[in-house]
């Protein structure tokens, strides 16, 4: 039977209908479609039965209407056979589809975007652009809707120079500046890393709709461009950008890059105030941008207000209370998760980072023991990082040794950095050499390995070794990569970089710093100057501590905002032993809670302790 019965009353009820008066009236074969008295079925019929297949996405019924044809001996036009081709793209039948195309004695411009747009769709990029040239080879015209799903199309190592040579046609046949071919031009060169050439496209847009507005500012909120992402924002908005959920969960993610609470307070207001529908990603972003700005409360309110959540919902509030080193938060949402939704390998990844982050080592290990034995977890190199952090923070150093050699995968630098980590924290020379060494061999020209190799030797006492490395550090001409901090006031963002010069307040700064200083020293504050590699006296060394760019950003927070409000600065690289110091005492000797978001967690440092248990 071609088409069932219920659905040919609904998706082609004309067909279905009789004439009770006439003399031409149309029943409704046994095969499904309406054949007229002494002849076949018409274009219109056919026409009516391959839409309601398109709709439905009906391939089984589809498959029997071409089947019709082939047996009427029908000879499909240019559009019919099209429509076959749009119908089996619709059901993922490419091979099919194919076919169709191939058995065609003419195409048009529909015909090939639609074979083109099937494979693009089903991720078959290659065949796609193949079946472009082939197009362009026939001597048929692409349209905008060709380019723009071409586009979609360049992918891979090669993306950047498909792409040009895509726009180099685009712009030879004018579609340049259409609203279609421009947002794809944009998006793509945004992906391929091209952010200059992207908004070169986007300023020659005679007209801009969400799609492309949400395209350039996603575009540089994937490169990590947060400022630009957010500056270009504002600029849209003004000019009267309208958003949808995309927009907004994009915007969402450059703020969490900058850790800007003010303004993701008010990016979650403007949502509310546009009363858009419930849509669980944009949900997601919030709770991933309220626990990166340090306000796990209202995480937790929106996570607490979903109507419905997904795995990633629990996901990303697992990580954003093991970000804030909170483990037994993280056991305790995991146990309630399991009740509703089953868990995930990110799930997995969570809560044994999380139960890392807050100490909580036998807690993870037999969190781990039971997901595996149990759900069959499928496991990646992640989950055995976490576990080797997890052995390497309760002191298993060996342990971790012997796991990272015995693993499945191919030990990443991550791994291994791991673990000379820990080696660090338990003053353990002989592992941490060995570990020190494979990172070396990796990554030569990274500064940190030989920072914490030369800090190990520093706690041991070792100080012909701590030479040793400092004099490899600059026979290799190692440098290490500036680091950076900022602290956003009153929506302004100040950026400090190791001894600055350029911040217009330097003299009030450098001047409350060395009272700072005076301060935490005589209750008890001793500057860690391992973590100075140059061959300098102790003295310069100190002063060189002094204008490390998280201590900027403290100092300058200390200077301008109330008492009681906790002072937020975030920091590109991981924080130094020395820097962590320094905030633990600041924040006991000025009574302030400080929160330091560095490259791997949060720092919470009240009354002179961390929520990092001193290990990160």
């Amino acid at each position: 039977m071609l088409l069932t019965r219920g659905f040919r009353r609904a998706a082609v009820p004309r067909l279905a209908r009789r004439d009770m008066c006439g003399a031409a009236a149309r029943r409704t074969t046994a095969s499904g479609l309406v054949a007229v008295a002494g002849g076949g079925a018409s274009f219109h019929d056919y026409d009516a039965a391959i839409t309601a297949c398109v709709e439905r996405r009906a391939l089984k019924q589809g498959r029997q209407v071409h089947a019709h044809m082939v047996t009427a001996r029908y000879r499909p036009p240019v559009y019919l056979a099209t429509r076959l081709v749009i119908m089996y793209a619709r059901c993922c039948a490419l091979d099919d589809a194919r076919n169709v195309l191939d058995g065609m004695p003419e195409r048009n411009v529909v015909s090939w975007t639609a074979m083109i747009s099937g494979y693009s769709q089903s991720g078959r990029h290659v065949e796609a652009l193949q079946l472009f040239i082939r197009m362009l080879r026939a001597g048929c015209k692409p349209n905008e809707f060709t380019f723009a799903t071409v586009l979609t199309s360049c992918s891979g190592s090669q993306s950047i120079h498909q792409v040009k040579q895509v726009h180099s046609l685009v712009a030879k046949t004018n579609f340049e500046s259409h609203m279609f071919v421009g947002s794809s031009l944009l998006d793509m060169y945004a992906k391929a890393g091209n952010i200059q050439e992207a908004r070169r496209v986007f300023d020659m847009l005679p007209e801009r709709d969400t799609v492309s507005c949400t395209a350039i500012i996603s575009g540089y909120a994937q490169l990590g461009l947060d400022d630009e992402a957010l500056d270009l924002f504002r600029q849209l908005y003004s000019a009267g950008m309208q958003c949808n959920y995309v927009t907004f969960t994009t915007l969402l993610t450059s703020l969490s890059g900058l850790a800007s609470l003010d303004y993701g307070k008010q990016v979650h207001g403007l949502i509310l105030r546009k009363e858009l529908p419930f849509f669980v990603v944009l949900q997601n972003s919030l709770i991933d941008m309220y626990s990166k700005c340090g306000k796990l409360l209202y995480s937790r309110r929106v996570f607490d207000h979903m109507p419905q959540r997904s795995a990633i919902s629990w996901n990303a509030m697992l990580m954003g209370y093991g970000r804030h080193g909170i483990g037994h938060e993280v056991v305790q949402l995991f146990r309630t998760m399991t009740e509703e939704v089953k868990p995930d390998s990110v799930t997995l990844l969570a809560v044994l980072s999380g139960c890392s982050h807050g100490g909580l080592v036998d807690e993870g290990l037999d969190i781990f023991d039971l997901i595996v034995k149990e759900q069959n977890a499928v496991l990646s190199i992640g989950h055995y990082g976490c576990v080797i952090d997890l052995l390497g923070r309760s002191g298993r150093l060996q342990k971790a040794l012997d796991l990272i050699q015995d693993m499945p995968f191919e030990p990443t630098p991550a791994i291994w950095g791991s673990l000379l980590g820990a080696c660090r924290v338990h003053v353990n020379v002989s592992v941490g050499e060995v570990v020190a060494q494979k990172l070396l061999d990796m990554e030569p020209g990274n500064a940190g390995n030989y920072v914490i190799l030369s800090n190990i030797y520093a706690a041991a006492g070792m100080w012909k070794d701590v030479f040793r490395v400092r004099n490899l550090m600059l026979e290799k001409t190692v440098t290490k990569e500036p680091g950076q901090s900022w602290i956003i006031l009153d929506k302004v963002i100040h950026t400090f970089r190791s001894s600055d010069r350029l911040h217009p307040r330097k003299k009030d700064i450098d001047a409350k710093i060395k009272e700072i200083y005076v301060d935490i020293k005589a209750a008890g504050f001793v500057p860690d100057l391992s973590c100075v590699l140059h061959d300098v006296d102790d003295e310069q060394k100190e002063r060189m501590l002094l204008g490390h760019s998280e201590k900027l950003a403290v100092t300058f927070g200390l200077m301008n905002t109330p008492p009681g409000l906790t002072i937020r600065v975030m920091k590109n690289l991981r924080i130094c032993v020395d820097c962590h110091n320094f905030a633990k005492f600041v924040s006991k000797v000025y009574g302030r809670e400080i929160s330091l978001r560095d490259k791997n967690r949060f720092h919470l440092l009240t009354d002179g302790a961390c929520t990092c248990g001193d290990y990160w």
